[in-house]
């Protein structure tokens, strides 16, 4: 009887200490080959100027790397490099109506990305990333940009992020 309690409380003991913790962020990293990444500032190009674009775009860019991996962030010669510019904050036209009004306006946010890993160098890559929102002409631009910004921002985060560590 006491070798059954012993041997339950024994086994008791190991499930517990034996759990698997898993959390699934997308990323592919070798971390014993890539340690660091430094993501310098994107500054805003553009034609159209939208003032807070650059900050918030590289600001959600860093915290991305920062929350979803274990690579230091540096300023700069980081084993992983990623620098480049916004190139494009354009609105467009959509859905023309009699009268030759448009009911819809697409608002387009394009980033020019250059990416270098420095362990591995055949992964390096200049690329451009690029997601629009589409929003009625009924509300003003002013009324609608930070909301559809924020939106597009993350969204080419997300493929940047994609494109340079998830390796899917």
């Amino acid at each position: 009887m006491l070798k059954n309690i012993c041997l339950a409380a024994l086994l008791a003991v190991a499930w517990t200490a034996c759990s698997i913790s898993y959390k699934f962020n997308g990323a592919s990293i070798d971390y014993t080959k890539v340690q660091s990444i430094s993501i310098k500032d994107f500054p805003n190009m553009a034609a159209l100027v939208y003032a807070p674009l650059a900050d918030k775009f590289t600001d959600q860019l860093r915290d991305k790397y920062v929350r979803q991996t274990r690579l230091q962030l540096l300023r700069e010669n980081g084993t992983l490099d990623l620098e480049g510019e916004i190139t494009g904050y354009d609105f467009t036209s959509q859905a023309v109506r009699d009268g030759m009004y448009a009911s819809m306006t697409r608002l387009t946010i394009t980033v020019r990305v250059r990416y270098t890993n420095t362990a591995s160098s055949d992964e390096d890559f200049e690329q451009t990333f690029s997601a629009y929102r589409e929003f009625s002409n009924e509300s003003q631009i002013q009324q609608v940009q930070d909301q559809l910004s924020e939106e597009i921002i993350e969204e080419i985060v997300d493929q940047i992020y994609n494109a340079t560590v998830a390796n899917w």
